[in-house]
């Protein structure tokens, strides 16, 4: 194939790199960071924020102290986790793990639906992985859907000011969070 030609996620229809949707079936093209600029730069400015803090107050410090807490934590897992993984899979190939390492940051760390950590994994904007590692890295990451439902909720809620019929609309959305109709309802059902 061309360098500068792809094929649509729906139809498989070849298309110039870059085209926002598929001139054939219409299905954007686009992954959930392209999709949703304005949610991607609130996220990333509050991780530069959260970063960057100087842990002033007891509120920033006790924040800072938990991700710390829970970087050092998800380090010795994922160190666990690879010896594990390299003693009990020494036969997956090293693509399929890498997939399933960046799957496990996406979960953990953006909250993502099964199908959006699945675009992102086979986006040639994301990780430009075959669909059979992008499958494979979600079959086997442990994630608990309906909490990272919960979680974007909570961050749609709290940075945005949705409604909750609004933060549901944008949870099951294909071009939102693409979590399942009762994963969004969890999450509704849970917010404060």
């Amino acid at each position: 194939m061309n360098n500068k030609l792809t094929n649509c996620k729906a139809c498989g229809k070849e298309l110039a790199k870059g085209v926002k949707k598929c001139t054939s079936c219409g299905k954007d093209q686009r992954n959930f960071f392209m999709k949703h600029k304005i949610l991607t730069g609130i996220l990333v400015l509050a991780i530069i924020g959260a970063i960057g803090s100087d842990g002033g107050d007891n509120a920033n410090s006790s924040m800072d102290n938990q991700s710390k807490e829970v970087a050092q934590n998800t380090e010795v897992e994922s160190r666990e986790d690879i010896a594990t993984e390299e003693e009990t899979k020494e036969s997956v190939p090293t693509e399929y793990k890498s997939a399933l390492k960046q799957a496990k940051t996406y979960s953990d760390v953006m909250n993502m639906s099964k199908a959006g950590i699945y675009d992102q994994l086979t986006s040639e904007y994301g990780g430009q992985f075959t669909e059979e590692a992008a499958q494979y890295a979600i079959d086997n990451v442990e994630a608990d859907w309906k909490e990272n439902a919960l979680k974007s909720a909570e961050t749609y809620q709290e940075t945005m000011s949705m409604s909750p019929a609004a933060i549901y609309d944008q949870l099951v959305s294909q071009y939102g969070g693409q979590f399942t109709e009762e994963e969004a309802q969890y999450a509704i059902d849970n917010l404060e």
